[in-house]
């Protein structure tokens, strides 16, 4: 009975249950679902339909891919799949060395063709060589690190015809290869070479792209080409993708004529802390990087603090202030945002933006934009100690370079007489009396306490308002009250106390009357070096240098004296002071404003000796005796030159006689 239990229990083992499929494997008159035999005898097709639907559960799904799909599911054999390796990597080679091939042939043609001694049209005639063999694949030669020089090369030299037809080939992949480290020099060279319609549809191809491309190292920089390279209104249209979503994502919407934000704000209906929220993004993460060297950065950000809040404003100035803010004032946005973080920051911030300028400020006295970075510091900061030991005393280390430098004189001048606008253009006024409206808000009594307590204000150089920029002018306007525009003082010393710890008590007076002493000749015949002869000779404005520096102004005087008592030699390579037309001038211009100067000048060098210097440009000088206020110099000089004047030997300006007779 136990052998029949048994036999019967296997045999219910054995028997298949019809809905499981687990013992599909063991059974062997069944196959797995997807895996299907090939028949013998392939059935009819037109007889049996693939796709008639069945009630068997075994059957094909409705949907099931065809026989040739699920033979492809089929793993390989290890021998299949080795040969399949086998022929991919020989196809790989045999890629590679057309392309090793090719690149030779190219090398070959480009050691020819860049010889600077080769003929035009055999030049013309390797460059059309080297474009046929690499037509079609121009998109894939401008990133290669070999192949790209060559390309650069042939766009520099080839017709237009050919190059346009570059531009054609390569303009689905600009974007692209704009963020490649080799090809962005080939895409730098095809926007300076390229026409006015094709610099437009690279611009426009831009749009919605401005944003990201500023936040790559290597794309920043075709977006800041194609911003300097392009006129006014392309320079809108990468400028407006970074103000607003709407602005990005509606091409329509950046076809406008206003430059400002605040205009384009109030015009289109947006949400100024819309707009806020989206420039923060977009400005964050490029400043994070430390990408902030274009100039279309700087823009976006002066047009940020013209409508940021206190906050924003603060938090951006103290991610700017140090070594990251040198990098910026080379340009004139630049250079604003520089005087604003010094203006507007806190002393922590100040003390990191000079420290940041260490071992630079030779180089920053020298540009154009940054010498005035450097001017709103000795105007504004406090910390003297501090500016003594950076600035100063790098700069006396060339002050020759510095004063007959175009530039580099802006500093000097600055202390010797601030906000002159002899040396300073009502442009660089403005940005000096620049603020961020949401920062310069004051109380009334703040307002009234600090004109108080100021003894010189800095504001007597009033600028009308069609000689301000217009970008000074948005940005100085205050949004708390309408009575219009105040200027906000950074500091809180008194500025002539500021100014002598800066030029008396640091010793750069006293080596910059040495330099002039030294050098006298050069500067009085040099464009830029007389007027800071002229002041150093004078004694700056307000008597800055009396009576502290009395004994080494009168040393000057006596130097330039000593020039002019030099015979007039016409053999000399250089020309008497009181013949050359800059010195001559300066000279004049002393004897006028200060007496003590004349006095030396008539006794040391003219006395006995006007009827020779009589014409030309010295006779300007000698008419400078007559002309000045002090009495006792005009008294000093009339006796001998009245003579002249009725001998008509010495002519006074008609101007001067009339007034005279009045």
């Amino acid at each position: 009975m136990a052998a029949k239990n048994e036999e019967r229990n296997k045999s219910k083992k054995r028997k298949p249950n019809p809905g499981s499929h687990g013992d599909a494997d063991n059974s062997p008159s069944k196959k797995p679902k997807f895996i299907k035999s090939k028949p013998t005898n392939p059935p009819n097709k037109a007889t049996k339909k693939p796709f008639k639907s069945s009630k068997h559960h075994s059957e094909k799904p409705k949907f099931e891919k065809s026989d040739t799909a699920k033979e492809k599911k089929v793993p390989m054999s290890k021998r299949e799949s080795r040969l399949q390796a086998k022929e991919l990597a020989e196809a790989r080679k045999m890629k590679r060395k057309r392309h090793y091939t090719l690149e030779q042939e190219l090398a070959s043609l480009w050691e020819k063709m860049r010889r600077r001694n080769i003929a035009k049209e055999d030049r013309s005639k390797l460059v059309s060589e080297a474009l046929k063999k690499m037509k079609g694949k121009i998109p894939e030669i401008a990133g290669s690190h070999v192949s790209s020089r060559v390309l650069q090369t042939c766009v520099k030299h080839c017709s237009q015809t050919e190059r346009d037809a570059v531009f054609e080939e390569l303009r689905p992949h600009l974007i692209t290869l704009a963020c490649n480290t080799y090809a962005v020099h080939l895409v730098k060279k095809m926007l300076d070479n390229a026409s006015k319609k094709q610099l437009a549809v690279f611009i426009s191809s831009l749009h919605g792209h401005a944003a990201p491309l500023l936040r790559h190292m290597v794309g920043s920089v075709v977006i800041e080409h194609a911003y300097q390279l392009g006129n006014a209104t392309q320079k809108q249209e990468l400028l407006m993708e970074l103000y607003s979503t709407e602005l990005q994502l509606f091409k329509d919407l950046v076809s406008m004529k206003e430059s400002r934000l605040v205009n384009i704000i109030s015009k289109l209906g947006l949400q100024k802390a819309s707009v806020l929220r989206h420039m923060a993004s977009v400005i964050q993460p490029i400043l994070e990087k430390g990408i902030v060297d274009h100039s279309i950065l700087h823009r976006a950000l002066i047009e940020y603090f013209s409508i940021a809040g206190q906050s924003s404003a603060t938090d951006v100035i103290q991610q700017l202030s140090g070594p990251l803010l040198v990098r910026m004032i080379h340009t004139k946005d630049g250079c604003r945002i520089g005087m604003l973080c010094v203006k507007h920051g806190s002393a922590k911030e100040r003390k990191k933006i000079i420290k940041g300028m260490k071992d630079h400020i030779g180089k920053i006295a020298h540009d154009q934009y940054g010498s005035m970075v450097l001017t709103g510091i000795l105007s504004i900061v406090d910390d003297t100690k501090l500016i003594t030991k950076i600035v100063i005393r790098e700069l006396q280390t060339i002050l020759k370079e510095l004063v007959l430098d175009k530039n580099g004189r802006r500093p000097l001048l600055q202390l010797l007489h601030p906000n002159c606008s002899r040396y300073l253009s009502p442009d660089d006024l403005a940005s000096l009396n620049l603020s961020i409206p949401s920062l310069c808000t004051k109380s009334e009594s703040e307002v009234n306490s600090e004109t108080k307590s100021s003894k010189l204000g800095e504001s007597g150089d009033k600028q009308d308002e069609s000689d301000v920029d217009e970008n000074a002018a948005e940005v100085n306007k205050t949004t708390s009250s309408g009575e219009g525009l105040h200027l906000v003082e950074g500091g809180k010393k008194d500025p002539y106390l500021r100014r002598q710890e800066l030029l008396v008590n640091s010793g750069l007076a006293e080596s910059l009357i040495d330099t002039c002493i030294e050098s006298a000749g050069e500067l009085l015949r040099s464009n830029f070096g007389k007027e800071v002869i002229y002041e150093v000779a004078t004694g700056g404005a307000g008597g800055i240098l009396h009576p502290t520096l009395d004994d080494k102004l009168d040393a000057l005087h006596e130097a330039i004296a000593s020039l002019v008592a030099q015979p007039k030699s016409e053999g000399s390579e250089d020309e008497h002071v009181l013949q050359n037309f800059h010195s001559s001038r300066t000279i004049r211009k002393l004897v006028l404003d200060c007496p003590t100067f004349a006095s030396t000048l008539w006794k040391r060098a003219l006395k006995g000796k006007s009827e020779m210097w009589a014409q030309g440009h010295s006779g300007k000088v000698l008419c400078a005796f007559l002309e000045s206020s002090d009495s006792k110099v005009r008294e000093m000089a009339k006796e001998e030159l009245q003579p002249l004047i009725d001998g008509g030997i010495l002519k006074v300006p008609e101007t001067k006689q009339l007034v005279k007779k009045a």
